[in-house]
């Protein structure tokens, strides 16, 4: 196995489990506050944004990484637009968090839980929304980096 091998492999592990936490954070937790008095429900917003602080970072680092390298080193090959477009979903999905998710999740730390922001649920409502893509954009980088490896096994 070489070098190149091992990157995608890496790349396809992060960039899953990227995924995966996306999917899992916007699907699978969505509403599981219905219910929960104010405070119960900012106290586990808090807790889970701690928790996303480090896993998010842990699997998007690599993925940036690997799939920038290993977009520079296959070139013209086989799937080069997959990991294009790949890579695009990824800057996109960078994008939204940045701009709309890494700010509410910053505030939201810091939020007392006695006396949070008039409107923070609709702050929390505006993230969302940004979340909404940014979930599919990471999930189509999967796929793009997915079909490429897939294309560069069929052509050997």
């Amino acid at each position: 196995m070489n070098v190149l091998s091992v990157l995608i492999y890496v790349n396809l592990l992060c960039v899953g489990i990227l995924a995966g936490l996306e999917i899992m954070a916007h699907y699978g937790l969505r509403g599981i506050d219905i219910g929960m008095d104010d405070r119960s429900q900012l106290q586990l917003r808090k807790r889970l944004v701690l928790n996303i602080r480090v896993l998010v970072p842990a699997f998007f680092v690599p993925t940036l990484v690997t799939a920038m390298v290993i977009t520079a080193l296959l070139g013209a090959s086989a799937g080069l637009w997959l990991r294009i477009i790949g890579l695009l979903g990824l800057l996109v999905w960078i994008l939204l968090r940045v701009v709309g998710t890494v700010p509410i999740n910053s505030a939201t730390v810091d939020w007392d839980l006695a006396n949070p922001p008039k409107d923070w649920k609709a702050q929390i409502a505006h993230a969302e929304r940004f979340h909404d893509i940014g979930v599919w954009a990471v999930v189509i980088c999967f796929a793009c980096f997915l079909a490429s490896a897939a294309m560069m096994l069929a052509a050997r």
